[in-house]
């Protein structure tokens, strides 16, 4: 009967279960991947001379040490909103030059390769990240495939079926409650011929200068 007050004090004619759809509550805690989507617009709006240096490291500080959404929300208030994701990107490339992904590109939930005989590179050190699990359906023979990662960027190859195809993996991927993934890349398909290269961005010379120091 409608107007009855159920024992967790909520009336009896009230759905207790929140929409799937309903934004998240901004009490809710935030994760790594939250406060790393953060940062990235913090530092995309920096680039884009919308933020002051001084501004930039205040911000990113608060975002690294924010416990809740709510207290991630006023760090971006301010700016434009940041790119969208596509759901789905396909590359159909045939015996022509080769096909690069660098620099400050949007990840897209999916993506497909149908690709012969052309090197594809995959670069994610500044690449824009929505969300935190890109799925990358492989139809690729010949030549290489190259996913060059970033901490927070795991690649899993399990699903990936090699045909006279070798792989070379570099880092291992992060495992256990505590561990930090920003994104995960999952491959699936068949890649035939050549080889797939999974590895961290080199070090600059002063970057490797510095370590040997």
């Amino acid at each position: 009967m409608s107007g009855e007050i159920s024992p967790s004090g909520k009336p009896s004619g009230t759905p207790n279960d929140v929409p799937s759809d309903a934004p998240p509550s901004p009490e809710l805690r935030a994760s790594h991947a939250d406060r790393d989507r953060v940062v990235d617009t913090l530092r995309i709006a920096a680039g884009d001379g919308l933020l002051t240096a001084d501004e930039l490291d205040e911000r990113v500080e608060a975002a690294l040490t924010a416990r809740t959404l709510s207290e991630l929300a006023p760090l971006t208030a301010d700016l434009p909103a940041g790119p969208e994701a596509k759901d789905s990107v396909r590359i159909e490339q045939v015996f022509s030059g080769s096909i690069e992904r660098v620099g400050r590109w949007v990840v897209p939930r999916r993506l497909e390769l149908a690709v012969t005989w052309c090197d594809v590179t995959l670069d994610f050190t500044d690449a824009v990240i929505t969300h935190d699990r890109l799925h990358i359906n492989v139809a690729m023979a010949g030549k290489a495939l190259t996913i060059i990662t970033r901490p927070g960027v795991v690649v899993d190859t399990d699903g990936l079926l090699l045909v006279h195809c070798k792989l070379k993996q570099r880092g291992a991927p992060a495992t256990g409650l505590d561990a930090h993934i920003a994104l995960r890349v999952e491959l699936t398909g068949q890649k035939a011929h050549g080889r797939v290269v999974v590895r961290p961005a080199r070090r600059t010379f002063g970057q490797w200068l510095r370590r040997a120091r």
